[in-house]
């Protein structure tokens, strides 16, 4: 089929055969067909959806556009962590010198921001010097060496997903299982893993909404990685208020630093201990979860998380005094709290208007080609179930231009809803798969 046969065909929900999938996709990432056809298909894709046949023809397509990286001299199980994405979810930062002072390689190709959620290149970008577009050499060696790489899709690697995750975050395609799944999988089946974990984020600030479409994208991508051979496990985690106290990308990376040292908030440090645990296991390095839970605490006693996050940082180029010395990040200029109107607890936090509120101060993207500014977001000062008085600050916002300020103030405010009493504690680990 043509492009434009392809595009209407879908519009009018009808099946896509697999070779004129792959031969579109192909055509994408050539260039021969442009953006505002791709854009048209995602469309299509996002109200028709995908089969099973159609998913596992665009996955292959999209992994099979560039090199499939081969990790076989690197001794033991590979294994990652995908997180489909959140608000204040630094979990990466810190679960992946985790797991390799544990001894489990972890080599990580990773995305930057979609939509209202934050991206792990961006926040890793805000630690001076820190380097994610290295050669695929590189990336091998480090893996073997440090035990651990966190790099940027290349040129090589995934090269159709690359171009499409920019494009779908610019086209109101993001929250669609199909394009997730496909992303995710042909993204990390590319990188050489032999397991993955995947963080599966439920609520009003995930792109799956419902236990029910979280489950949906997890079962898929299960059984995508059974049917390409890798052991997938997931966890169904909670995202109905941001994870953490910090949003912002170097104000994350001060965060992640602070729970590899065990000050951390208990919401961020007991998800990723969970999802770390998780890895240890599938790569072999402890027969149960329980005691993969004391590997991951006694690592951070005994500081060799921390010193592995260090070492990682300079084998990419980034200063590592900066995880010792925090005013070597970024730092904004100025800061303005958000006071409460009322008196009560807090009973919510709309999620998503936290990551749009970032997104208008500049920690995210409005367009493909937009700058973000690695110092600026916000700290929770209240999070669902405090205590609060009214004039007591809910958040900081950390900010250098003034102008988005005033908007941004009001966007916070409104995201936030108090009662006369504390709601019902909610569980952070919702459900298991795999």
């Amino acid at each position: 089929m043509r492009p434009y046969e392809l595009i209407k065909a879908k519009r009018d929900g009808k099946r896509l055969e697999p070779g004129d999938i792959r031969a579109f996709i192909e055509a994408y990432t050539s260039g021969d067909v442009p953006d505002y056809q791709m854009s048209a298909l995602c469309m299509a894709v996002f109200f028709r959806g995908l089969d099973a046949v159609e998913l596992g023809a665009w996955t292959r397509a999209m992994l099979e556009s560039g090199e499939v990286l081969d990790l076989g001299d690197v001794p033991g199980v590979k294994v990652d962590k995908h997180s489909t994405g959140g608000v204040g979810d630094k979990v990466s930062l810190s679960l992946a010198p985790l797991a390799a002072a544990c001894g489990v390689p972890v080599p990580m190709i990773s995305g930057r921001g979609l939509g209202h959620t934050g991206g792990t290149l961006d926040k890793l970008e805000s630690i001076p010097g820190f380097k994610v577009d290295l050669p695929v050499s590189d990336y091998r060696r480090l893996v073997r060496e440090v035990g651990c790489c966190l790099i940027g899709q290349t040129a090589s690697v995934a090269p159709a997903d690359k171009k499409l995750y920019a494009l779908r975050d610019v086209t109101a395609t993001v929250d669609c299982i199909p394009l997730i799944c496909s992303s995710i999988m042909s993204k990390k089946l590319a990188e050489g893993i032999d397991a993955l974990v995947l963080d599966v984020k439920v609520g009003s600030g995930a792109f799956m909404k419902t236990v029910e479409d979280a489950r949906l994208l997890a079962r898929t991508m299960i059984g995508v990685g059974a049917e390409m051979g890798r052991k997938v496990t997931a966890l169904l985690t909670d995202m109905n208020q941001p994870l953490g106290r910090a949003v912002g990308n170097a104000l994350e990376v001060v965060e992640a630093v602070e729970m590899l040292r065990g000050r951390a908030p208990a919401d961020y440090t007991e998800v990723t201990l969970a999802l770390t645990a998780e890895m240890l296991v599938l790569g072999g390095r402890a027969g149960s979860l329980a005691e993969a839970r004391q590997k991951l605490e006694r690592a951070v006693r005994d500081g060799s998380a921390v010193r592995k996050l260090q070492e990682i940082v300079e084998a990419q180029g980034g200063d590592p005094g900066a995880i010792d010395d925090y005013s070597r990040l970024p730092q904004a200029r100025s800061q303005v709290d958000v006071l409460a109107t009322e008196e009560g607890f807090v009973t919510g936090i709309q999620t998503e208007a936290v990551g749009l509120a970032a997104v208008a101060l500049g920690a995210g993207r409005q367009r493909v080609d937009s700058r973000i500014d690695p110092a600026v977001g916000f700290t929770l000062l209240r999070k669902v179930g405090e205590p609060v008085k009214k004039g007591d600050p809910l958040v900081r916002i950390h900010y250098n231009d003034p102008a988005p300020v005033e908007d941004v103030r009001a966007r916070l405010l409104a995201a936030y809803s108090c009662g006369p009493r504390a709601p019902e504690p909610q569980p952070l680990i919702l459900e298991r798969l795999g």
